[in-house]
This record gives structure tokens, C-alpha cells and sequence, in this order.
């Protein structure tokens, strides 16, 4: 299984709340652990790096980085309020736009603006000129369609969230649940940018009076539903736009196209951010290492460790991406107070609706 596989299973379930013991309290805020050599990251456990870039931010700094690990996105989210002040680490990398108010409103991070920032879109760095957060990659949800189906049934993927509504289309989509998955919560959201506060709800009964299958996550639709990436008879599925690239990366001999590819109208962008914790007992170190995530030597290992893009304009993606991937021009997007504000009465409303 490679690494994009394990990071969308990693990044499912973001309502769970499966703790593990807290560990590693800070006393100095102030940048007191300055002679320490280690630099603690606290991350979801999907965050992938490979070991030589690791070893060049401890060549260029000093610092050694230790992982501390915190189940799914959301459960490491939660495990960060519940140590706010008495941290588990310096550094937090995980956080996406999805859950990103709720980590501000708890005031988890000290504002620090990264060097390298001026090479980040404006349009990533969520967090204004606050600097509370450091984009450092960002992804899309998407529809995913298996390719060999459409082309034996002489029928034309579907492009947009409303051709998924229509009669040709009918029974063939398989979606996660809102309430239990990352990129079922993705496309939830997607369709409320797309349609509106009130819209999205007519949309959400079309799509269920078309036949669409909800289950309970991103790995029992891709491997046993969807008909592109396992056993499954369903040929569309909410799964990622690195997806493709990604299920041809460990085969030998590269086909022309991948087997899968993505409907470009139905897509959500998801933006994952690091930050300094408050309390950090290194803040030196990890303000070091939110310098060097921001790096092009980090940003060029990001594709093909997480299956993401680099939050970095400037870094070039591997062949992989640009031969089997898709550029997402105008992905839907909310702002994560809208999100924060919306989040748990769409998903209520949702789960009323379609469940």
C-alpha cells in the first residue's frame, strides 16, 4: 500500500475521539529550551518525510526531530486542546482548513511567520497576516471515475456535481460518510460552497434519489466499492485528485493513462498548516523547523511521500504528478469560519437526510 493510500486512511474518522496519554510538558514558552537538541513534531499519522531530508534539517540546524504521534487529524486536533499550555510538542503538523478554527479559537499556536511564506499563494495562507498557522501542502476531494467502465459503456464520465445528479449516472456513485470521514466530510462541504447555506440540500436529495451509496470511509469505498480501485461494481467514488498518480506509482511498467481519473467540477480543497504550540519548551527549534517545511528541499519531498502538492509555487512536481495528475483550477472552498460556524449542523442535517 503506498503512502497516499495510508494517508487518506490515516486522515479518516476526523470525528473520532480515540485519545492516547498525553505526554512532554513545557515550562518555558519564551524559547527557554534553546539549548535543547531536539525539536518535538506532534502530527497525525499520516505525515510522511523521508529520512535524508529529515537528516538535512538536522545537518543545517542541529536539531534532531522527534514524532509524536496522534491517531487521525481530528484526534490529534483534540489531543492538542486537551494539552493546550502543557503541549505534547513544539511543532503541530496536521491541521487542515476543515478543523482550523477550532485550533484558533483554543489559542493553540504562537504566531510566527515562517521564512519562506512569500513563496506561498496567497490564497493558502488562511490565517491572514496573523501567522498563527504555516500552510505547508494542500490536496483536493474529488470524484474519482474508473476509466475501463465509461469506455465499455461508450457513456462520458461525468464532469461537474450536477451531472452526478443525472439519469446516465444513476446508481454508479459511492461517497463516505460526513460524519465518520475526511473525504466524505470534503465532498459534504464542497457541495455547500457549490450550491449554497439552503442548496445543498435540494442537491443531497437528487443525489440520493439517484441512487448514491454512502459508507462508513475512504477505505471500504476506494478498496470494496469502487470498481477502479478494488472488488467493487461502483465506477465513481469521492476519493482524491492525487489518487491516480498514486495507483500507478508502484507499478513497473507505466501505462499511458492511469486506470482512474477525476471529474474537475467536483472538487474541494483541502489545506494542511503547521504551527508552533504555545508552550513549546523549544520554540527555537521549532520555529527552525517551521523554516525548513517550508524549504524547497521539504516541499519537493511532499508529493511523493503524502501524495499532496507543496504549499510552495515555486517547487516543481515529479513526473508522476504531471503525467498521471490533474491541476484542479477552481476547486470549491469555504472559509474556515464558515466551516467552524456550519460544520456540525450540515453534518447533523446531512446525516438526517441522506442516512
Amino acid at each position: 500500500m503506498n503512502s497516499h493510500l495510508r494517508r487518506a486512511i490515516g486522515a479518516a474518522l476526523l470525528g473520532s475521539l480515540g485519545l492516547i496519554p498525553l505526554s512532554g510538558c513545557a515550562e518555558d514558552s519564551q524559547g527557554g529550551g534553546a539549548d535543547a537538541k531536539t525539536v518535538t513534531l506532534v502530527s497525525h499519522n499520516s505525515f510522511a518525510v523521508s529520512k535524508d531530508v529529515l537528516a538535512e534539517f538536522t545537518e543545517r540546524t542541529g536539531y534532531k526531530v522527534r514524532r509524536q504521534t496522534g491517531g487521525d487529524a481530528g484526534s490529534a486536533v483534540n489531543q492538542a486542546i486537551l494539552s493546550k499550555g502543557h503541549p505534547q510538542g513544539d511543532v503541530f503538523f496536521g491541521v487542515d482548513n476543515t478543523l482550523l478554527s477550532r485550533a484558533l479559537d483554543h489559542d493553540l499556536f504562537t504566531p510566527y511567520r515562517a521564512k519562506g511564506l512569500d513563496k506561498v499563494p496567497a490564497a493558502l495562507q488562511l490565517d491572514g497576516d496573523k501567522h498563527r498557522v504555516t500552510p505547508v501542502d494542500y490536496g483536493d476531494i474529488c470524484v474519482n471515475y474508473d476509466r475501463a467502465y465509461f469506455t465499455e459503456k461508450k457513456l462520458a464520465p461525468p464532469r461537474t456535481l450536477e451531472d452526478l445528479t443525472k439519469p446516465a449516472y444513476k446508481n454508479l456513485l459511492v461517497t463516505e460518510n460526513a460524519a465518520t470521514s475526511s473525504p466524505g466530510l470534503g465532498f459534504l462541504l464542497g457541495t455547500a460552497a457549490r450550491y449554497g447555506d439552503d442548496g445543498w440540500k435540494g442537491y443531497w436529495k437528487k443525489l440520493r434519489a439517484n441512487g448514491v451509496e454512502v459508507v462508513d470511509g475512504w477505505e471500504q469505498a476506494y478498496f470494496d466499492r469502487f470498481s477502479g480501485g478494488g472488488k467493487g461494481d461502483k465506477p465513481l467514488v469521492v476519493s482524491y485528485a492525487s489518487s491516480p498518480p498514486a495507483g500507478v506509482a508502484d507499478l513497473k511498467n507505466k501505462p499511458a493513462k492511469a486506470p482512474t481519473g477525476v471529474a474537475t467540477g467536483t472538487c474541494f480543497r483541502q489545506v494542511e498548516f503547521a504551527g508552533l504550540l504555545n508552550g513549546a519548551s523549544n520554540s527555537r527549534g521549532g520555529k527552525a523547523l517551521l523554516d525548513f517545511l517550508l524549504t524547497k528541499r521539504f516541499q519537493a519531498d511532499v508529493p511523493l511521500r503524502m501524495y499532496v502538492n507543496p504549499a510552495r509555487g515555486d517547487v516543481k512536481l515529479p513526473e508522476l504528478f504531471t503525467r498521471y495528475g490533474v491541476e484542479i483550477a477552481d476547486p470549491a472552498t469555504l472559509s474556515p469560519q464558515k466551516i467552524a460556524k456550519n460544520r456540525e449542523p450540515w453534518v447533523k442535517a446531512w446525516s438526517s437526510l441522506v442516512l
